[in-house]
């Protein structure tokens, strides 16, 4: 009685990741955290360029997840540093046109007071 050894296959090694897709995922960390829109717009750009190599590639790259992931917070960055400009220019225009108005108690010294240590 004898048995057959029969090997066993080797499993395929796994797709390489995308450079594009980890720079952009690392890009949309930073553009939250340390380079608000500079960041975002890289994690933008180079998560578009990364889905579009990836797609094209039909498989011979992984890291979809990874692009998606940068292109959307590099979407949400955008999104808040321009709240965050429209916010700073309503808390500067308001009182200004309240002033010119003369609806407000506070006088062109005092404003220009406020606004020079800030």
């Amino acid at each position: 009685m004898s048995t057959q050894y029969i090997p066993a296959s080797t499993p395929a090694a796994p797709a390489p990741t995308n450079e594009k897709a980890l720079i952009s995922l690392v890009a949309g960390i930073l553009g939250l955290t340390l380079l608000p829109l500079l960041g975002s717009i890289v994690a933008v750009v180079t998560g578009s360029m990364a889905k579009n190599e990836i797609r094209a590639a039909a498989g011979a790259y992984s890291g979809e997840g990874m692009a998606m992931a940068g292109l959307v917070l590099g979407w949400v960055g955008i999104v808040l540093c321009v709240l965050g400009i429209c916010g700073l220019i309503l808390a500067i225009g308001i009182p200004i046109c309240l002033l010119i108005l003369g609806l407000s108690r506070v006088d062109w010294t005092t404003l220009f007071v406020v606004f020079s240590f800030v």
